[in-house]
């Protein structure tokens, strides 16, 4: 019945279409729940025969047109590199309190710094006023960590201090700003890759279209801690998340997911079903400007972080009473800020099918970012 539902939202993948053999038998196991669109092997786009590279880009497109989320294999980060970032992000979340706080996100312009638990509220809701009434109720359960493009001396990145040896709570974070600043630039690489599938997809003249938009690398590097929080929390109250229902605000997002679960897709029938972790896989979603670019052909999808799905071993007696700490790394695209976005050409016949008029990038995005903090 279950199955049946989800199916009827169209969000399943179904388990005999995947056929990577990237991905093992453990990594199949907990897909009943898990939104449609394709798993796609993105090598082929970057490096298969032409059909292939259309076929992929189409498979990419149709995603983002039906579900508006993704998940990628096989893309150009290899998987110890991914698992450096989630080890050197979890040795920054065991610093004391007192030296994040002290590299505290301080403006919207600069999205920049660390965010403590119960600071910002994701939501759909886009007043100042109406944020910070949904924040005292129901308050996110998530600390992050913000790093912009490392070149820009308006808003210059807040580091943390670096040591070589660990401290008395065994912490060190030598390493850390090369290995973000290596890990943004590769994923800025992946961004205007995956623009250029969607251009492919799109049948634009030349799949270069989106190059110049996305050029100055304007995106955010967003290290994720959820932490452990007990059982009783989510009983006490039933609408308590860890990260409240939200679209993200940019061109596409990347989320690289550890195994603790409890992300959640809105279907297109509006029932939210679990966006189960698959090893070796990257989640990619796209945001509300590239819906909005894309004249709405394309879909930004409200997600959410909840209480994650309890496990047979959890039901049965002896069960645990506390959720264990959850990461996740975001890699929010955008694009450049200084560019004016208005309905890509081929998604409207005239002028008055635009739904929405033009806007600057930047401006927009500050907009969205000022509400939820």
């Amino acid at each position: 019945m279950e199955k049946a539902a989800v199916q009827e939202d169209g969000l399943l993948i179904p388990v005999d279409s995947i056929h990577s053999s990237s991905l093992n038998s453990s990594s199949l196991n907990g897909l009943m729940l898990t939104f449609e669109s394709q798993l796609i092997d993105f090598s082929k786009f970057l490096n298969g025969s032409p059909a292939q590279k259309l076929e992929t880009a189409k498979a990419i497109l149709t995603g983002f047109q039906t579900a508006g989320f993704i998940y990628l294999s096989n893309i150009p980060i290899p998987a110890s590199a991914v698992q450096h970032v989630f080890d050197t992000s979890a040795e920054f979340f065991r610093l004391p309190r007192t030296t994040k706080d002290s590299l505290a996100w301080s403006s919207p312009e600069a999205n920049r710094g660390y965010s403590a638990p119960g600071r910002e509220k994701v939501t759909q809701l886009t007043t100042t006023a109406a944020v910070s009434a949904l924040r005292d109720s129901i308050p996110d359960i998530k600390e992050s960590f913000e790093i912009g493009r490392d070149n820009e001396p308006a808003h210059p990145n807040n580091w943390p201090p670096e040591k070589e040896e660990p401290d008395a709570a065994g912490t060190r974070l030598a390493g850390f700003r090369p290995t973000m600043t290596s890990f943004f630039a590769d994923l800025a690489a992946l961004h205007g890759s995956v623009m250029r599938a969607i251009a492919v997809g799109m049948g634009l003249p030349d799949e270069t279209f989106f190059d110049r938009f996305v050029s100055d690398g304007d995106n955010t590097l967003r290290l994720l801690h959820y932490p452990a929080v007990n059982k009783d929390v989510f009983r006490a109250n039933p609408g308590q998340v860890r990260a409240g229902e939200h679209s993200d605000y940019g061109s596409i997002t990347f989320l690289f997911q550890d195994g603790a679960g409890g992300l959640q897709v809105q279907s297109p029938g509006g029932r939210f079903v679990d966006a189960t972790p698959i090893e070796g896989t990257c989640v990619v979603n796209a945001g509300d400007l590239l819906a909005r670019w894309s004249n709405d052909t394309i879909r930004s999808t409200v997600h959410r972080v909840v209480e994650p799905p309890r496990t047979r071993t959890e039901r049965g007696d002896g069960e645990e009473e506390e959720y264990p700490a959850r990461y996740s790394i975001a890699y929010f695209c955008n694009p450049n800020f200084k560019d004016f976005i208005d309905a890509i050409p081929g998604t409207y016949a005239t002028e008055a099918d635009k739904k929405y008029p033009g806007i600057n990038s930047g401006e927009y995005l500050v907009q969205r970012l000022r509400a939820t903090y």
